[in-house]
């Protein structure tokens, strides 16, 4: 009898609350990350804890208490309603935890509480549906890491990007239906931004200002954020049957201009000015709704393109703990098994 497996979701994290000590923490745990920002560990130490963090944390600290609900963090509730109706999806063929890489629940100690159970094979998914350094990678790190400190035997599958899984684009479209999409002026496809020097660290013989990506896959692709993005919004362009010149494409939450671009804000404004009126916004990078969409898309772009001259900014909803999505993560976590089971 083969022994029971435990499927692991990762999300980024969140702070415990929004008062500002909790949301310190919570930045120097993510900003200290080495594959966040990719410094030397002393000048990490002192950009993160002595220049960004003690400036950053207050007014972090004002959007999370906009954030917060009755029921606390949306990231956290999202998830934990995820996980209750994946593991009801996959009905008794394997347990499924809930972990977040920075803050609480963490995932070095949830996966020290399943080394304890004996499960045949542990199938960690990280929810960024987009590979990148500083996501995927980070996780990858910390389940290395756990099963060389702990010299543990339990054998760890980390699943892989689905940014082109027929599921995960197939939940993404019906959200867009749903919001009836071919009644706004123009579609803006939001993806998170990233700095240039990580893409350049994983493709350093391809230019990410000179690649082709947002018009084709190309053969670095398959660990490249950028081409993953624009992978991920033709699949959404074919499975809605969009014209190029309905949509277009940006990164958000950027902190310097050495980032993707083009920039979610400034495209924003320019849409507006263009004469774009009533534009509906997609976040395919995020999953569960957070601070980047909620906040970041739904009130404060929204507020910017009202002010540049449109009338009406609406963020589709993120796919959270839709019936779909549930269907489609249940497909990737037992993808991710058999595969693991072949080797």
């Amino acid at each position: 009898m083969k022994s029971k497996s435990a499927v692991v979701l990762v999300n980024v994290g969140t702070p415990d609350n929004p008062g500002v000590p909790a949301v310190r923490r919570y930045l120097r745990e993510f900003l200290g990350d080495h594959r966040v920002i990719d410094l030397p560990w002393a000048s990490r130490k002192i950009l993160v804890n002595l220049i960004i963090v003690p400036f950053r944390a207050p007014r972090s600290a004002a959007l999370y208490r906009k954030l917060w609900t009755e029921k606390g963090s949306p990231l956290l509730v999202i998830q934990e309603s995820l996980r209750l109706r994946l593991a009801a999806s996959l009905n008794g063929s394997a347990d499924v935890y809930s972990a977040m890489r920075y803050g609480s629940p963490s995932l070095y100690d949830i996966l020290g509480d399943i080394s304890i159970k004996k499960y045949g094979r542990v199938i960690v998914v990280p929810l960024y549906p987009q590979y990148a350094s500083s996501t995927t990678g980070s996780v990858e790190d910390v389940v290395e890491g756990f099963i060389r400190r702990q010299n543990s035997k339990m054998e760890v599958v980390t699943a892989s990007p689905f940014y082109n899984h027929p599921g995960f684009i197939d939940s993404f479209a019906v959200r867009m239906e749903a919001s009836d999409y071919r009644d706004y002026d123009h579609i803006l496809f939001s993806y998170h931004g990233l700095p240039l020097s990580h893409l350049r660290k994983i493709h350093p013989a391809v230019d990410p200002l000179q690649c082709e990506c947002e018009r084709r896959m190309p053969e670095h692709g398959l660990n490249c954020y950028r081409a993953q993005c624009y992978e991920t919004t033709r699949l959404l362009e074919q499975r809605l049957n969009l014209k190029s010149d309905q949509y277009s494409v940006a990164f958000q939450s950027r902190l310097t201009r050495n980032w993707l671009t083009p920039f979610a804000d400034e495209t924003v404004k320019k849409l507006a000015g263009d004469g774009v009126k009533r534009l509906l916004v997609v976040a395919p990078s995020f999953v569960a709704d957070c601070l980047e969409t909620i906040i970041e898309i739904g009130e404060e772009y929204r507020d910017m393109f009202i002010a540049s001259g449109g009338e009406e900014l609406t963020l589709v909803p993120g796919l959270n703990d839709s019936d779909r999505w549930v269907e489609a993560l249940a497909g990737i976590a037992m993808d991710s098994l058999g595969a693991a089971e072949k080797t």
